[in-house]
Formats: structure tokens, sequence, C-alpha cells
């Protein structure tokens, strides 16, 4: 199989994308990136964001899109679809859901009908649906994974899996062993790295094992890795230095 492309969601310098959300853009191109996950749009119409975009030689393929869960999820959803399409993504993330830290099967119940709903109307307008883990989805629910649960609960065909490789470790499994499980419904990845105190760092510096975990991602045709990084030990854009050279230092990039 190929190698994944490898990208960066820009949540990981959202600290930047504040400021100046456009320059950051081109500050990630710059790096060499030639893929983001967007979150968050800041106020940029979708028609100068795509412009953008296109003048950095950057592909968007994704973005992660929060719910509200205290509104009704369709007219949000829609919205939030008329944007993603004008913009031409492919995949519409939802990057939480707050299941809580000791979930029942009703909670998951209500977790899967909620996404199903969102996941439809997606689906509908053209692009795919996905969910993003943390640690908590892995809390077993009589003696399972609710995310195991969840993912039974809705259609393969409405629900892809984002497994954030970092959060899976956290959450006491094998990024590898997930990403083999759910081979063909896991399209793109999350590379996130955790020091044994639980604090993020650049990848390789933590305690997941990344040639396991790459190595079943190209097995298993994963089409994007995607970093990411929410704290520092450097600066938001010197660890995405870092984290491209990581990568490049051994040929993914």
């Amino acid at each position: 199989m190929a190698k994944p492309q490898v990208g960066i969601q820009l949540y990981s310098v959202r600290d930047l994308c504040q400021e100046d959300y456009l320059g950051t853009i081109r500050q990630i191109a710059e790096i060499g990136y030639r893929n983001v996950e967007l979150a968050g749009y800041y106020g940029v119409s979708a028609r100068d964001l795509k412009a953008a975009l296109a003048d950095a030689g950057l592909n968007a393929p994704s973005a992660h899109i929060g719910l509200n869960y205290q509104e009704p999820i369709a007219d949000q959803v829609k919205r939030q679809l008329e944007y993603a399409q004008e913009l031409g993504l492919k995949r519409y993330i939802v990057p939480f859901y707050p299941l809580g830290d000791n979930p029942t099967e009703d909670d998951v119940a209500k977790m899967a009908s909620v996404l199903e709903e969102a996941a439809r109307i997606v689906t509908e307008g053209g692009l795919s649906f996905g969910y993003h883990n943390h640690a908590f989805e892995f809390r077993k629910v009589n003696g399972t994974p609710a995310i195991d649960l969840l993912l039974q609960r809705v259609p393969a065909d409405l629900l892809f899996a984002e497994f954030d490789l970092g959060w899976v470790k956290v959450g006491g499994e094998d990024p590898a062993a997930y990403v083999k499980k759910y081979a063909g419904r896991v399209p793109v990845v999350h590379a996130k790295d955790f020091k044994a105190d639980g604090v993020d760092t650049e990848i390789g510096r933590g305690t997941v094992d990344w040639d396991s975990a790459l190595a079943a991602c190209e097995e298993t045709g994963v089409e994007y890795v995607i970093i990411e990084q929410e704290r520092y030990d450097v600066s938001s854009l010197e660890s995405a230095k870092l984290n491209y050279a990581w990568f490049k230092e051994r040929g993914w990039i």
C-alpha cells in the first residue's frame, strides 16, 4: 500500500490563527506542508478561504466541525454543510461529544442517535462524516469500550473513525490494533504523542509506538495522517516544524 499523505490540524497553531488566519496558512505552507485539516474558519468566507488555500498550494480534505449539543442538530449541520460544500471539503468530522467518564449503554445510544442524525444530513450532501476520539470513549460499558459500541450502532457508510492515535494510547488501547480492527473505516488518523505524564509532545518524543502505528496505517490504506499538538515546550509554529521534520526524515514527506 502507498504511504498515507501527511498533514497538520490547524488547531495545532490556533494561537497564530486567532491573530492572522490567512497569514498562518501561508506559514504552514512555507514549512513544507501540503495538507491541512481545518478547525474553525475565524470569520473568513468559504470563497476567500478556498482562494487562500489554493494560493498557498494547500489541500484541505477535511475539517473538525463542532456541534452544539444544547441546540437542535439539523439546522446547525445544514449551515455548516453549506460552507463545507462551497469550500470543497471531502470529510466533515465531529471532534467531540460529551459522553462523560462513566458512560452507560443509554449514553452511548444517545450519542449514536445524535451523530447518526448529523451523518445522514452530511452524507446526503455529498461529504463523508466522521468522529474524532479522545481517551474517554475507551471507557468500558459492560466490558466493551464505548467507541466500539458507537461504531457498532452507527452504520459504516454513515460514520467513519478518525482515530487519534495518541488518545487511543492514553485510553489504554493499542493504536495499531485499532487501526487494523477497523480497516477500511479509518480514512484519516491523528498523529499525536504524549509524554508519560500525559502532556502533549512532538511526534516521536512520547509513549506511542509509531513504528507499529504507522505501519498499520500504511497496511490498511489510511489516506491521511494528520499531526495535531495542543501543548508545546516550544512555540506552536516551532512544534509544527519539528513534527514536519520527523516525518520528512523517515521518508513520509
